[in-house]
């Protein structure tokens, strides 16, 4: 390139989504059709690239580059420098990569196989011909076999893979779809899959054992396949014998099934699929969505029992579709382990374990580095998605944030202790990790350690502080205790900020939003540590990103038993019966239906008395448990909420009418619902049908937290509501919230990429305590916004 007095230099610091996905060959081909001279590389904080050309060029490269990404590819942010210009600089070339001090660069999510990748795949004449692991930098697994960043092959657990010349030559090549793709194989040099039996003896292997998993599965068998992220366990979903035997032998009572179907035409005969959620399940994240199933569906009763809506899931791996291609119909398609239980990733633990539940298990050798779940989505049907489980496909998919001041330490978030998940803060951008489950089973919770480590490893990151939540008994408390005290082997002590827990589901709420300022937070779940000790589950705070104020709350009730009253619903039942009627709710003919047994009766009726295990309770959970119970809708919850998801799939269309309900003038004031069920039991004396009773209760909560909202907005004149916590799976009574609150004119703030419930409360946890942290460092600085990366 001759010189000029136009010729520019310019180095761009570049951060996103931008390492795996195509981004170094796609930056080199644009400054190549260009004619611009430099290079670009892979480092530890994204990509970095030099350019040099006239400064028409230069500004048309800039342009294109945000315009024309590749399709898996985004960008965070830019920072640019003007340099000195490099005479010799003659050529555009691609830099070897490189580390750095700081992994400050994304891991990409796993992706679903690209149609380019399926075309090649089904083509005969294609030396991937039917090849279960092919790849491109447009699909495949990322954040399942990366070990350490950067993201290359010699950080993968594809390094064991050394490819041929066909692979080598494409992945050498910045012009092929296949350059620097970590995962690129064929059937040469690749990983394979075989088939054994429940003993871990080899059947059949290669293609074949493909065909023999389609004739299992259409035989009625359940099989175990191992996929891009761990196991699944297999069979047919529209036969109810073997989906009943998958249950029992799973150990899954009642919790609904997710379904693997064909395509999208497939999934449109069994659920009503809006165009949001066509999207989803046709887009390179592939979750499972939540629709409404069709009545005429050929689904067998018991993959989701009593619930009007169905999770359905396309193929996203290049086995599910060479297995579909053998004409299977739906098919279940659940976490492959016993339920509650960490999913299955090796092989040896497949046979050990997935073998006393399966027939056959599908093998393959590409290591799997974490377990990955799929993730849940559910769709509102008016263009509103709801991420409720975030595992493959979101996790670890940062969530920026501008509220936080770049001062502050970082910051590990240990979350809840149900729906477990952790989070990584430093500067303006969290990590969110995968779905982990259940503390209180002790696998689960040696898998929380060994996500924590592996972020802590894989991010390069080294946390200042820790934040957990107030509760004195979760068993991640306890963890970051230990941290605390300096009780882990090779761990420095750290300080711990408690968190409370409905204040962290706000900020979570508030982060996602990327709001600072405070808001109005009505925060609905069935458990969380309230500051007088008390059990706090419906919530009208005033909350900002360092402390919050209880302006109301639902009036306290016995929570019956404890804990108890979350699994048999005829305790939450007799509790609001007990504090609406006293002593004389013992002549109620209705209390003989929800309690068999006059010894039960009795039992609880003295507790209520004493005042034994009945601990105070706001939980607005427990209240749809209760009226689940009390309109003979639900008697337990076989898994956590199925009386609300029962209650919700009951409601009979088209009821506007309500219940009655007061709120009380002094603060935090009150909302006393014991009008309500006044009027619920008249309605079951008259004999009601049940699904307008549980119409009218759902319209109940929305106008007694809209009345709650336009309250808390007279006292604090913040008209911003953030609506967050569990119950807000619900679709009924968000979108009837949402609609009611816009047209009074709130501003509302949802959940989408983050679950509102305790799957989301690590994100809030650590902003809430970066937030505090910041605050006693610059208590001057309070409102200070950081600035973008």
């Amino acid at each position: 390139m001759s010189l000029n007095e136009n010729i520019q230099r310019r180095r761009l610091t570049i951060g996103g989504q931008v390492q795996g996905v195509g981004f170094r060959p796609f930056v080199y081909r644009l400054a190549c059709e260009l004619g611009l001279v430099g290079w670009v590389v892979n480092d530890a904080q994204g990509v970095t690239v030099e350019v040099q050309a006239g400064s028409a060029q230069l500004s048309e490269f800039m342009r294109l580059l945000t315009e024309e990404l590749p399709p898996l590819a985004k960008i965070s942010r830019i920072d640019e420098q003007d340099i000195d210009v490099d005479p010799l600089c003659d050529e555009f070339i691609i830099k070897p990569s490189s580390g750095g001090e700081l992994s400050d660069a994304q891991v990409t999510v796993d992706t679903a196989t690209c149609q380019d990748c399926l075309r090649e795949m089904r083509d005969p004449a294609d030396p991937r011909y039917r090849y279960p692991f092919i790849n491109c930098t447009n699909c495949g697994p990322r954040y399942s076999i990366v070990r350490k960043i950067p993201y290359d092959r010699p950080n993968t657990t594809m390094a064991e893979f050394p490819m041929c010349s066909l692979c080598g030559s494409e992945y050498a090549d910045p012009a092929d779809r296949r350059f620097h793709a970590q995962p690129v194989a064929c059937q040469k040099c690749g990983p394979e899959v075989w088939l054994v039996d429940t003993h871990g003896k080899q059947i059949v292997a290669s293609e074949s054992a493909i065909d023999e998993t389609a004739k299992l599965l259409k035989a009625g068998k359940i099989v175990a396949i191992k996929g891009l992220g761990g196991f699944h366990l297999a069979c047919r979903a529209d036969d109810d014998h073997v989906v009943k035997r998958l249950r029992r032998k799973k150990r899954r009572d009642a919790k609904p099934f997710a379904v693997m179907v064909r395509d999208i035409a497939a999934a449109q005969e069994i659920c009503d699929i809006n165009e949001d959620a066509r999207k989803l399940l046709t887009g390179p994240i592939c979750p499972i969505v939540l629709c409404p199933k069709k009545a005429q569906a050929n689904i067998a009763a018991s993959v989701s029992d009593g619930l009007d809506s169905l999770g359905v899931l396309l193929p996203y791996a290049p086995l599910h579709h060479l297995l579909f291609d053998l004409g299977l119909g739906p098919m279940v398609m659940t976490s492959g382990n016993y339920s509650e239980e960490p999913l299955v990733k090796d092989n040896d633990a497949a046979v050990a374990h997935l073998g006393r539940i399966a027939d056959g298990i599908l093998l393959h050798n590409r290591p799997i580095e974490r377990p990955m779940d799929d993730s849940v989505v559910q769709s509102s049907g008016k263009g509103r998605l709801h991420v409720l489980r975030r595992a493959r496909g979101y996790a670890p998919m940062p969530i920026k944030l501008s509220g936080v001041a770049q001062t502050t330490p970082a910051v590990l978030a240990v979350g809840a202790e149900l729906k477990s998940a952790v989070s990584l803060l430093k500067d303006d951008r969290a990590v969110l990790s995968e779905h982990i489950g259940d503390l209180k089973d002790g696998r689960n919770y040696r898998h929380f350690i060994d996500v924590i480590n592996n972020l802590e490893h894989l991010f390069e990151f080294s946390p200042e502080a820790i934040a957990a939540d107030s509760h004195p008994q979760y068993l991640s408390s306890e963890y970051a205790l230990k941290r605390h005290r300096g009780e882990l082997a090779g761990r420095a002590a750290l300080p711990v900020v408690r968190v409370q827990h409905h204040h962290a589901h706000v900020a979570s709420c508030m982060a996602e939003n990327d709001v600072s300022e405070p808001v109005i937070g009505l925060v609905c779940d069935g458990v969380g540590y309230g500051d007088d000790g008390a059990v706090w589950g419906c919530e009208v705070l005033r909350a900002d990103l360092t402390d919050y104020q209880r302006l109301g709350h639902l009036r306290y009730t016995p929570l019956l038993g404890g804990d108890a009253a979350a699994v048999e619903t005829y305790r939450p039942a007799l509790a609001v019966l007990w504090d609406t009627f006293g002593e004389s709710c013992a002549d109620l003919a209705i209390l003989h239906k929800m309690v068999a047994e006059q010894r039960s009766l009795d039992t609880a009726f003295e507790m209520l008395s004493a005042g034994f295990n009945c601990p105070p309770s706001s939980s607005l959970g427990r209240w749809f448990d209760a009226v689940a119970a009390l309109c003979d809708v639900a008697h337990t919850n076989r898994f956590e909420a199925q009386a609300p998801m029962l209650l919700e799939s009951a409601i009979t269309p088209g009821i506007r009418s309500s219940y009655d309900f007061t709120l009380t003038s002094s603060g935090p004031f009150e909302i006393d619902l014991r009008p309500m069920v006044e009027e619920i039991v008249h309605d079951i004396t008259v004999s009601t049908a049940p699904g307008v009773i549980a119409a009218k209760f759902h319209n109940t909560v929305i106008l007694f937290l809209t009345a709650a909202a336009i309250r808390a907005r007279e006292e604090t004149k913040i008209s911003t509501v953030a609506l967050t916590g569990g119950c807000f799976a619900n679709r009924y009574l968000t979108a009837g919230l949402a609609a009611i609150l816009v047209a009074d004119e709130f501003t509302v703030l949802l959940h989408e990429n983050v679950p509102s419930n305790d799957g989301g409360i690590a994100l809030g946890q650590a902003v809430v305590a970066a937030a505090k942290i910041a605050k006693s460092k610059h208590p001057s600085q309070k409102g200070r916004k950081a600035d973008r990366i």
